[in-house]
């Protein structure tokens, strides 16, 4: 049987929302998920809190108890530098769930001469980052988990709980059928007048699997001390990020943007070397007064050197606009300006997302048309900034505005709604071609040269017959026309939108939308 040593750290969501400044030390806190208590803290075990409590039971029991919300991501965030001390001090590591650690116990008692010498390196180790630590070591993780539950935190035993070899079997037996984890299990085998480990354990191993199947068996062999679930160590991820301190510090873009170009060399080498490229990077720039700036950027394809250079210095330009019309000349004008308001003493570059190389190398006649326009859209985006090249998207939405959606070239859409829900109002197909960009005022007439307008039941006040653009333009016949369409959008709200859409077609067979708002008539698309 392996031995194994658990680390385990109490309540650690607790801890993660207490570092994260969403409540402060000590406070009654419970960790909610899915409208139950997954994790609480001393202060809220003190009034009768406990996991898996109702949200609703809990706050009766403690009317002061603080509620956040359950983040797995900010668990594993958080708990990552610990992650990292336990791996510079052994190796094979499997991270159980953020908070619990196991690891082969044999290695570290060879290298720091004994079991309990290992399990207090480590926890010495980790003294600075965390204030509560456990360590179990017993034959398997399962008894080796509840060895580090069971530790006590006094002087004497200093949170550590060694198990002797060949006395897991034992160690368990007192403990309920509930730590087993299957509720279902635990309530059967209760009725059965099966409440410990140890009855569990004493029952025949063929008659187990014959009653509750290879699941109940796997349980019955972890009550026996027979568990037989290896380590799986995790392979830490390589340290591809990338650091610049600037001393002295710089405080003009184009300085910092030659500084960094060694380092985005360096960073796509590494990539390179391991068949990776990024497709996502992430850049943090700090500057004299410990400002930082972060940002994370995308790429259609793969980030080039270059190309890392572009963002740092459109980040640093504050390149967040459209800039119009401008040529290269003047940019690098730009650039050389005193754009910064603060000198930049630090540069770091992290991939945020990595691909297989082989899923980006060129084609062997040379790249495909696709390939080409990315190279041309780059080199203008490149000169101009990063939102002076802009590419469409659909998403949903119930007016055309709201379903066009323009992003940078090179950015993923961020914030589009989805296209196959239902949006109740919008326009039936099919869309017109043409959607201008501002509104364009026209005035529609009926025959009599009176405007339209359209009444509480949705009714035109006559058949309309010929519209005009702006003031005083050429009025165009109406041939046909059809509508109108009610849109009444957020009406519970102060918010709300109220417009009617209407369908012309003119004298020279041209169709138009045209729509009417707080009582004035515009333009919104042509049918081309």
């Amino acid at each position: 049987m392996q031995r194994t040593l658990v680390l385990w750290l109490p309540d650690w969501p607790v801890t993660a929302a207490v570092r994260e400044g969403m409540a402060p030390a000590g406070a009654a806190l419970a960790v909610i998920s899915a409208n139950r208590v997954i994790a609480c803290s001393a202060a809220a075990r003190a009034e009768g809190v406990r996991a898996g409590q109702r949200r609703r039971e809990a706050q009766s029991l403690c009317p002061a108890l603080q509620i956040v919300p359950f983040d797995e991501g900010r668990d594993h965030r958080l708990f990552a530098p610990l992650i990292d001390i336990v791996e510079g001090l052994v190796a094979g590591v499997q991270v159980v769930r953020p908070g619990l650690i196991a690891l082969a116990a044999r290695g570290p008692a060879r290298y720091y001469g004994g079991e309990k010498a290992a399990a207090l390196a480590l926890r010495g180790a980790l003294a600075a980052e965390a204030d509560d630590v456990r360590i179990g070591i017993a034959d398997g993780p399962f008894a080796a988990e509840l060895a580090a539950r069971t530790a006590a935190t006094t002087a004497a035993e200093q949170g550590l709980r060694i198990v002797p070899a060949a006395a897991s079997g034992p160690f368990l037996a007192p403990f309920s059928v509930s730590t087993l984890g299957d509720p279902g299990l635990a309530t059967l085998l209760g009725r059965l007048g099966v409440r410990t480990l140890g009855d569990f354990a004493a029952l025949p191993a063929a008659a187990v699997r014959e009653r509750f199947g290879a699941a109940g068996a796997h349980r019955h062999a972890l009550a026996g001390a027979a568990d037989a679930t290896p380590i799986v160590p995790r392979t830490p991820p390589p340290d591809l990020e990338r650091v610049l301190e600037l001393e002295p510090p710089l405080d003009r873009v184009d300085q910092v943007a030659f500084a960094v170009r060694q380092l985005a060399d360096e960073l796509v080498e590494a990539l390179t070397a391991r068949l990776l490229v990024a497709t996502a990077i992430r850049i943090v720039v700090r500057d004299e007064h410990g400002i930082e700036s972060d940002r994370a950027w995308l790429h259609p394809r793969s980030f080039r050197a270059s190309e890392i250079v572009d963002r740092v210095r459109w980040q640093l330009s504050g390149e967040t606009r459209t800039m119009g019309a401008r040529d290269s000349r003047a940019q690098a004008d730009a650039d050389r300006g005193p754009g910064l308001r603060a000198a930049v003493t630090r540069v770091r570059i992290a991939p945020e997302s990595v691909d297989d190389l082989a899923h980006h190398e060129p084609g062997l006649w040379g790249g495909p048309p696709d390939e080409r326009v990315h190279h041309a859209l780059s080199r203008v985006q490149s000169m101009l900034g990063h939102e002076a090249v802009l590419t469409p998207h659909r998403t949903g939405g119930r007016t055309l505005a709201d379903r066009a959606l323009l992003v940078p070239w090179g950015d993923r859409a961020a914030g589009t709604r989805p296209l196959e829900r239902p949006w109740p109002g919008a326009l039936p197909q099919p869309a017109p071609s043409t959607v201008f960009p501002t509104r364009h005022p026209v005035s529609v007439v009926d025959g009599e040269g009176a405007a339209i307008g359209i009444d509480e039941r949705m009714r035109l006040s006559a058949a309309p017959a010929a519209f005009a653009p702006g003031a005083g333009g050429a009025a165009r016949p109406i041939r046909s026309w059809a509508g109108p369409w009610p849109l009444d959008e957020q009406w519970w709200s102060i918010r709300r939108r109220r417009l009617h859409r209407l369908q012309v077609v003119d004298a020279a067979g041209v169709a138009w939308l045209l729509v009417l708002e707080g009582g004035s008539w515009w333009a919104e698309a042509r049918y081309d």
